[in-house]
């Protein structure tokens, strides 16, 4: 075949099938890449969390220092109860990425396992990627019943 020549017409359409699976991976992968960052500067919306009140526990089911996830709704909260026998009840949905929380009693800190999030006792951020602190809940003792609900509004 000469220089000034065109190739056959088959060869074309080989070629354009092939840039277009090319472009196309190339595009994927540039999507596979940018999702991850953009979810990073953009975090989820926080959702409703069902209903405004739920049985967490019976009384003497958590030892000091401990830590147990409940069900709010259709979502998980952290029921914790301190050394000083006082309860503390969160959201355990991580507000980065939306990842169960849990308690490290050794450490006394809520910790998120997906992306190393730390936060206090009271659901401030501390460290990590976490962009916002843990929705906290009120904990009232009703006979033996753990009972959390919603925070009012004042």
């Amino acid at each position: 075949m000469c220089a000034d020549q065109a190739p056959p017409p088959h060869d074309a359409s080989r070629r354009r099938a092939i840039e277009i699976f090319l472009g196309g991976g190339i595009l994927a992968s540039l999507a596979s890449f940018l999702y991850p960052v953009l979810r990073y500067f953009v975090p989820p919306a926080v959702v409703d969390l069902g209903g405004d009140e739920v049985v967490a526990a019976k009384a003497g089911d958590l030892k000091p220092n401990s830590g147990k996830i409940f069900r709010f709704g259709s979502h998980p909260g952290l029921l914790i109860l301190g050394s000083d026998g006082a309860y503390r009840a969160l959201s355990a949905t991580c507000t980065h990425l939306g990842c169960t929380v849990q308690y490290r009693s050794d450490l006394r800190e809520i910790w998120c396992a997906c992306h190393n999030g730390i936060y206090d006792l009271n659901g401030r951020n501390v460290s990590g990627p976490p962009p916002r602190p843990l929705t906290v809940f009120d904990v009232h003792e009703r006979g033996d019943e753990i009972v959390v609900s919603r925070k009012r509004e004042a």
